[in-house]
């Protein structure tokens, strides 16, 4: 019970963090320079503009249509998973001061689609989100068979080409490039946290080398029959799975057993199932 307490007070933190990033990305510099970057807080720089209404009021109500929606439509876990971050962020988009931390718009655009990638990436590795544009990519993928991606394309699409008629073309193609920057970052996290190596080896000694992946790097090896094309002579290939940072522990247990053997070595991202592991059933 207590560990449980512990992992949903840690996951809170995190989407509270996530969420101030979010609102710091924003209020100090996408929205200094009108740069509006999809999503709901990019209509609400819009409609700031427009009625002098508070982005902050835009977001709420817009997160309260969104909530109201996913509960009706998407069912109750998806509205959980929704209701803290769209909740949160209308607030600290609220308390955040509004000023121009970086007065170059590219420098300025570039650091706050970082930071909004960042955030984005935490929310989604804790299954949370912020509300706004997460939320109709989900029911059109539900009602309307759209992948997700083509449905936040075509929201963020239709927010983007909005800010087009209200601010100045610059701020169009900044706020088409921080879309990008945004994905290439959530991209490189993603990749970044889900690293793995594939390793291939074929060895005279087999054994020994199993042996010791097994007992100090813990993790489990598969044997694998093959045929070299040349020779027709069936031999065993090992296969294991690991993170990125044990490759030079296991390139080091196979030079000290044979240096001639044959490794073939990969970079993966996303590995699933069970018996990867020696110690845990998963990588």
């Amino acid at each position: 019970m207590r560990k449980r307490i512990q992992k949903q007070m840690k996951k809170l933190f995190y989407i509270i963090f996530a969420i101030m990033l979010i609102a710091v990305s924003v209020n100090m510099f996408l929205g200094p320079h009108s740069i509006a970057a999809g999503g709901i807080t990019g209509l609400a720089i819009i409609f700031e503009s427009l009625f002098h209404l508070h982005r902050a009021i835009t977001i709420l109500a817009a997160n309260v249509l969104v909530l109201v929606a996913a509960f009706f439509l998407l069912g109750k876990e998806i509205f959980f998973n929704t209701v803290i971050g769209a909740s949160l962020l209308p607030l600290f988009v609220r308390v955040i001061p509004q000023f121009m931390l970086v007065e170059d718009p590219m420098l300025s655009m570039m650091v706050g689609s970082v930071l909004f990638g960042i955030a984005v990436s935490i929310m989604y590795a804790n299954r949370a989100s912020s509300g706004g544009t997460a939320v109709p990519p989900l029911i059109l993928q539900k009602y309307l068979k759209l992948s997700t991606s083509v449905g936040l394309f075509l929201s963020d699409g239709i927010v983007v080409v909005l800010s087009l008629f209200v601010f100045s073309v610059d701020s169009f193609f900044y706020a088409v490039f921080s879309i990008l920057i945004t994905a290439i970052t959530m991209r490189s996290i993603e990749s970044g946290i889900n690293k793995k190596k594939m390793v291939y080896i074929i060895s005279a000694e087999n054994e020994a080398i199993t042996q010791d992946i097994l007992a100090k790097i813990k993790r489990g090896v598969t044997l694998v029959p093959v045929i070299g094309a040349y020779e027709r002579e069936e031999k065993q290939m090992l296969m294991v799975t690991l993170d990125a940072r044990k490759y030079q522990e296991l390139l080091a247990i196979v030079n000290a057993h044979d240096e001639q053997a044959f490794m073939v070595a990969d970079t993966v991202t996303d590995v699933h199932g069970q018996g990867l592991s020696y110690d845990s059933g998963s990588v």
